[in-house]
């Protein structure tokens, strides 16, 4: 959620600064553009020059630069800014932002902000937990300023309690979060069910069949539709990822098992994406014990899984059904082939001829192809952003 946007960071006088640079970092590994604001007490704890070289950016502190008499524009800042984190901050940057004192750069351009305010309190505990110090944020609450929370452990006093600037990556997930709520929930009331990740099929109590499939792209898509208002049942297959808020998770293992509960599902929806890597054949017979190593050859006879897209499009009736191909040869044909055997309403294809698209990464270039002929294509993105494009051609649909 982060890709594109314009983070201002501003940067006080706190022990916790050093966090300062992870969190650059870790927002500029989100794809986010970041400038920072420090205040001249926040140079005691670290350099401009760490910042300027990880933000790629120079840092501004002063009101104009002392060698050219440059005008570094508070307002220029503001209007540039996606959002203004001030991270940390100290409890006399509060009280100053609380009271409108405008008496540094970070300060005045805070007043001069038009976009979203974070801030991420750092100080002693009963610093942070001082009436005044209370008072003051739930004055800026009351002026929609986030607040994120800090952190219970050891301070910098030597104290234990409640203080500690929040982690970079928490800071970065709350204003990640930020933005992806204020999406239109234009599918608010729709339920929809995603499937995901590989299938396991046992060959016994030790070994099975699967395929690369990390479940990334049906997670990312799943909560895209979360984020956009609808109810999404996930019925997975085993992965490692954690779910967002408010997704159903239902955990499968075999083919035989995601195409009970997808079959169970399906008829409670407004319909589905069909994005698992399911397998299409399993042992034809399972030992309950392990099969030893024996000198030679051995065979294993397959049977085919039954064939979860091809039920649902069965049965779909006016239901969404979306699929998903992921090809080596001869992509749109046999893309085009499955969207109509299976009774897709569009498919999305992603070649593994192509680089960052396909099994395990964080990106993916997809092509979605419609009943009526026309095909889109999409450039490498995040899966995340990749979802936002499948989700907008959902929304069309549903609509």
């Amino acid at each position: 959620m982060l890709r594109g946007k314009h983070i201002l960071l501003g940067v006080t006088g706190s022990i916790a600064a050093y966090k300062a640079a992870i969190l650059i970092r870790t927002l500029v590994r989100e794809g986010a553009e970041v400038r920072v604001v420090m205040t001249p007490l926040a140079k005691e704890f670290i350099t401009p020059l760490t910042l300027a070289t990880l933000s790629r950016h120079p840092i501004l502190v002063d009101f104009f630069d002392p060698e050219d008499g440059r005008w570094n524009s508070h307002v220029s800042l503001g209007e540039w800014a996606d959002a203004y984190v001030i991270a940390p901050a100290t409890a006399n940057t509060l009280a100053k932002m609380a009271c409108g004192i405008a008496d540094n750069l970070l300060l005045t351009t805070y007043l001069s902000a038009r976009c979203p305010v974070f801030v991420s309190p750092a100080m002693d505990l009963d610093m942070y937990a001082h009436p005044a110090t209370r008072a003051n944020l739930d004055k800026l609450r009351g002026m929609k300023v986030t607040v994120i929370e800090p952190g219970e452990g050891e301070l910098a006093s030597g104290l234990v309690g409640k203080g500690r600037m929040a982690e970079p990556e928490e800071i970065a997930e709350a204003v990640g979060t930020w933005f992806r709520n204020q999406k239109k929930k234009n599918l608010h009331g729709r339920r929809l069910m995603v499937t995901a990740g590989p299938t396991r099929e046992a060959i016994d109590p030790v070994r099975y069949i699967s395929n690369h499939s990390s479940g990334k792209m049906g997670y990312a898509l799943a909560e895209e539709l979360a984020a956009r208002g609808a109810e999404v049942y996930l019925v997975t297959g085993p992965t490692n990822l954690p779910v967002g808020k408010g997704i159903h998770r239902i955990d499968t293992v075999s083919a035989q098992e995601m195409y009970e509960k997808a079959c169970e599902i399906f008829p409670q929806t407004d319909g589905a994406v069909m994005c698992a890597a399911v397998a299409d054949y399993t042992p034809a017979e399972v030992s309950d014990r392990k099969i030893k190593k024996e000198d030679g050859s051995w065979s294993l006879e397959l049977r085919p899984t039954h064939d979860i897209a091809a039920e649902l499009g069965r049965i779909k009736e006016n239901r969404l059904l979306v699929g998903f191909a992921l090809e080596t040869d001869h992509e749109r044909l046999n893309a085009r082939s499955k969207l109509e055997r299976k009774r897709f309403d569009f498919i999305v294809l992603n070649s593994l001829r192509d680089a960052g698209a396909g099994f395990g990464v964080d990106t993916n270039k997809i092509t979605i192809l419609e009943r009526d002929g026309s095909c889109t294509d999409y450039p490498l993105k995040s899966k995340r952003e990749a979802a936002g494009d499948i989700a907008d051609k959902i929304e069309k649909y549903l609509s």
